[in-house]
């Protein structure tokens, strides 16, 4: 996936792409999003004095042209017709990068984020995220995370996620945000080891950490939109961080809500695509129910469309079992329809000094 902000320009015309690919020059080329299909790509070839277009279709979780050879990915598709040009006009010489940016091998090298692979060791699932499962692995020593991509995942979709990561990775060595961590997430670290071996203490010890990250994030004008705690990994020191940025976006309104995970979505996420802080606040109140609940789902035993008609009429979850009061009586402040987001760090801490049997200095 180096190489893959070389060539794909999003959503653009074809006369725009035709503007793109000059002057003339035979296999200089292009993917660009589908005007007329969406959800469908066009290649885009320079050849002699024209621009040929052709339609990139899906079929049965793979894209194709001619339906004769099918590709897991658009990166496997230019590879391939780059050495072998079948049925477009010709072999896919040059790339035409998209101005004003980088290409993805220099945006990762300059973060740091390049691996030499004989260097690393997979292991065993340790979850999934927006894009594909997430891997233990061994780097150099040290354990990290490794995100095997799925099939049919589109080039930009994954770009975005690792650009929002390189732009928080100042805060992921050793701070609030990483994924490389050996424990798993945070829902599968609850539910294998239960009440007997996590006590309340160390529950809002990792929901300290999560609000950490999140004040992080703000701080930066991104908003998650799919804070849960399948999305934290646990670190071997137990310090819970912030993962998954696949659907991380700088703070706007009116995105695509269309793989929102319902039971986290604050309600004006769904009804009018209104993304912010304050939505990704609701998610964190989830969260804390999830956490304190040991890594139940949500809303049990209730259908997606029954939490949407609930929520919408103010049902808000009763507290899991145990849960003490006053995180109770924070997530119902996630939840309020005003919730102005403010440092939960600050509301989490006195809370913390109580389970320890003592106040906060």
């Amino acid at each position: 996936c180096r190489r893959r902000r070389r060539w794909f320009h999003g959503k653009i015309s074809g006369q725009e792409a035709v503007q793109q690919l000059q002057p003339p020059e035979d296999g200089l080329f292009l993917v660009r999003e589908s005007a007329r299909h969406p959800g469908d790509y066009v290649l885009c070839v320079s050849f002699g004095r024209d621009v040929i277009h052709y339609r990139v279709l899906h079929r049965d979780g793979h894209l194709t042209i001619d339906e004769a050879v099918c590709f897991c990915n658009l990166m496997d598709m230019v590879e391939h017709y780059s050495k072998d040009k079948g049925p477009i006009c010709t072999k896919l010489v040059k790339p035409k990068r998209k101005q004003g940016t980088k290409s993805a091998e220099e945006e990762l090298a300059k973060a740091g984020w390049l691996l030499h692979l004989q260097h690393l060791t997979l292991g065993g699932p340790i979850g999934e995220g927006e894009f594909g499962a997430v891997l233990q692995g061994e780097y150099l020593g040290q354990k990290v995370a490794v995100k095997n991509i799925k099939c049919d995942v589109t080039a930009q979709a994954f770009l975005d996620e690792t650009a929002v990561m390189t732009w928080v990775s100042g805060c992921s060595r050793g701070g609030p945000m990483a994924s490389t961590h050996p424990q798993g997430n945070l829902v599968n670290f609850l539910r294998t080891r239960g009440r007997a071996l996590v006590h309340a203490a160390q529950l809002l010890q990792f929901s300290l950490h999560v609000a950490e990250g999140m004040e992080y994030l703000e701080s930066k004008k991104l908003v998650h939109r799919d804070l849960a705690a399948r999305n934290i990994l646990v670190s071997e020191d137990l310090v819970a961080k912030v993962s998954d940025f696949g659907l991380a976006k700088a703070e706007r309104k009116g995105l695509d809500s269309s793989r929102l995970p319902v039971k986290w979505t604050a309600p004006e996420a769904l009804k009018h695509g209104k993304f912010s802080s304050k939505s990704d606040v609701w998610s964190f109140g989830v969260l804390l129910w999830e956490v304190f609940s040991y890594g139940r789902a949500p809303y049990p035993k209730m259908s997606l469309k029954e939490v949407l008609e609930a929520v919408e009429k103010g049902y808000r979850m009763e507290p899991p079992e145990g849960c003490p009061g006053p995180v109770h009586a924070l997530m119902g402040s996630c939840w309020e329809a005003l919730r102005v987001p403010g440092p939960l760090r600050a509301e989490l801490e006195p809370i913390l000094g109580l389970l320890r049997g003592r106040r906060s200095p």
